[in-house]
Order: C-alpha cells, then sequence, then structure tokens
C-alpha cells in the first residue's frame, strides 16, 4: 500500500494549499464544537465542506472530515448532523473518537469510512481490535506517546490501518485523557474542541522580559531576546522538587521527518502532520516539503533534510523526535 500523507486544513484556502502542494489527504472539521480545533475564524459551513471535498476531489485528493470530540448530555444534534454532511459531501472518511459517534456512524451511514481519532486513545491491539469488529474501523491515529517499536509491534498484531503524527504540535498526553485546560478555562479538546483557548491567554510585558498567563495562571516567563511560547499548561514552567523547568514537556514542536523510513517499516500506513490553526502559507511549506520527503522514500532516493528546512516553522525554534525515540518525558 502507497504511503499517504495527511495535512491539515482549518480553512477552505488552507485546504486548497494543502491540495496544491502535494496533499494525498486532507483533514478537516465544521465550525462547531464536533472538532478538536474549534477556534474562532476557523473550520469549514456545510457548503464549504461540500465545496472543499470537490476541489480535493478535482485534485486528486482525498477529504478526512474530523468530527472528534465527545457530545455532552442532551447535545448529540450536531455530531449526528457533521455525519450527515460529511456523507452527502462525499467524504472519503470520518474521523471520530466517541462511542455514541461511531455506533451512529456505523448503523445509519453505513457507506462512510470510519477512522478512529487519537482523541479515543486506543494503543492497545484489543483496544483497536473492539473499535474495528464492533463499528468496522478501519485506521487508528496513533497517540504521540508511543515509540516506533511499540507502534511496530501493535502493527503485527492488528487488521487495521495506523496513522501516525510526524510534524507540528506535540501533545504530551493521552489524548483524550487530558484535563488541564479545563481545570483552568473550564473548556477542553475533548468536549468543547480547544485546548487553552485564546480568550484566555494573557502576555504581560516589563523591564525583564515576558510574562504569560492562562486564565490568570502564570505558565512561563521569558527574557527580553526570548521567543515567548503558547500558553498551554503541559509545555508550562513550574516549580517542582527544588527546581524549575518544564515540568511536563518542553515547548517545542514534533518533527520526525527523519524516522519516515523507520515509520513505513514498523507498518505505517499515513503520515499526519498537526496544524489546522495554521495559515495557508504555513501549511503550503511544511506539506510541499513533506511531500517531497515522502516521495523520495518511496523512490528509494536520499531522505529530504525537513528539519533543517522547516526550522524556522516549529515552536519557540526547537524540534524533537517526541516519544517515538523516547527522549519525551
Amino acid at each position: 500500500m502507497a504511503l499517504e500523507l495527511v495535512c491539515p486544513a482549518g480553512t477552505p484556502s488552507a485546504l486548497r494549499a494543502a491540495v496544491d502542494a502535494g496533499a494525498h489527504a486532507v483533514y478537516c472539521g465544521f465550525a462547531d464544537e464536533t472538532n478538536a480545533r474549534n477556534f474562532p475564524g476557523l473550520n469549514f459551513s456545510p457548503a464549504e465542506m461540500i465545496k472543499g471535498v470537490q476541489y480535493a476531489h478535482d485534485h486528486g485528493a482525498k477529504v478526512l472530515v474530523a468530527i472528534n470530540t465527545f457530545p455532552k448530555a442532551d447535545s448529540f444534534e450536531p455530531w449526528a448532523k457533521g455525519l450527515a454532511v460529511a456523507e452527502e459531501a462525499k467524504a472519503d472518511a470520518v474521523i471520530l473518537a466517541d462511542m455514541a459517534v461511531l455506533d451512529h456512524a456505523a448503523n445509519k451511514h453505513p457507506g462512510l469510512r470510519l477512522h478512529l481519532s487519537v482523541q479515543a486513545a486506543a494503543n492497545t491491539p484489543e483496544a483497536i481490535g473492539f473499535y474495528a469488529r464492533t463499528f468496522g474501523v478501519k485506521r487508528v491515529v496513533m497517540p504521540r506517546v508511543l515509540s516506533v517499536e511499540e507502534i511496530a509491534k501493535l502493527n503485527a498484531e492488528i487488521d487495521v490501518e495506523t496513522e501516525a503524527f510526524v510534524f507540528g504540535g506535540l501533545c504530551p498526553m493521552t489524548e483524550g485523557r487530558c484535563a488541564l485546560s479545563s481545570y483552568a478555562t473550564g473548556r477542553s479538546p475533548n468536549l468543547s474542541g480547544v485546548c487553552s483557548p485564546p480568550e484566555f491567554v494573557e502576555y504581560v510585558e516589563d523591564a525583564e522580559g515576558t510574562t504569560v498567563k492562562l486564565a490568570g495562571f502564570t505558565i512561563d516567563r521569558f527574557g527580553r531576546d526570548e521567543a515567548a511560547g503558547y500558553p498551554t499548561l503541559c509545555k508550562g514552567s513550574f516549580n517542582a522538587g527544588g527546581k524549575t523547568c518544564h515540568l511536563f514537556e518542553d515547548p517545542v514542536s514534533l518533527n520526525a521527518a527523519s524516522l519516515l523510513g523507520r515509520l513505513a517499516e514498523a507498518g505505517v500506513t499515513a503520515f499526519k502532520i498537526e496544524g489546522r490553526q495554521r495559515g495557508k502559507g504555513y501549511v503550503a511549506e511544511v506539506v510541499r516539503t513533506f511531500r517531497a520527503a515522502v516521495d523520495a522514500l518511496e523512490a528509494g532516493r536520499d531522505p529530504v533534510e525537513a528539519e533543517r528546512i522547516l526550522a524556522g516553522l516549529v515552536e519557540g525554534g526547537r524540534q524533537t523526535s517526541g516519544a517515538y525515540r523516547k527522549q519525551w518525558r
């Protein structure tokens, strides 16, 4: 099976940019709480989704629709509507996390191909087998807490495709099980579709530099010449054990371009780029670089030096291979 490059599209213009830059597939969501990137100014109306899918298909690309948050009590209708619109738009797959949404899709929209979101945090053969048998899931997105060796062992025991993140934001939690943002702001990626929402973010400048706050909590401090990171709690600097450090994870970005060959050997079907909140210029450059890397890999050529090429686009100017090499705390 050919490798698939799955790329972010937070807006219709980003979708077109990703497709034009060489994405094999793009993933996007509706402008509501049904997807885990529910930021103002992002995402698609039903009409935009239909047009976006048509544009992608006209240019030989697929569209995967993320409906991957968890419905609250008495609020299932937006998720049901999203599935209906995705089918109407002729989306190539939907990316789901909640079991009720999966059940609804499997029973009411049997023609839809189902992918299991990273938000479901399925990282064992037993869990993945359950979703495959019960709902007919065809692909599972791997949590960003697994090493290449763990993914290889997992792929040897399952019968569905796997998709692994290779670039972008590095979430240090097992996705779907994080309550840090909810604790601070009352909103979380799992239920509200947003982590550390921007309306709670504050940057305070003084003579010593920048203090970064989230909902009144001081997350980090940066010197005058340092680039201030976005204040997600998991990447904050805290006092613990008598020292101040980034307790959970450093403010860096994932770049696993050098590991594409090993991930492919481990049985990974698709490489996923994170970044639906990013602009079309960012999307185009990252997609173009990774498409060249994937093409080189499949042709047996020397890999593209994506770490060097994309160094200016990563968080804080720093990048990591994340948990894939077990350098991740």
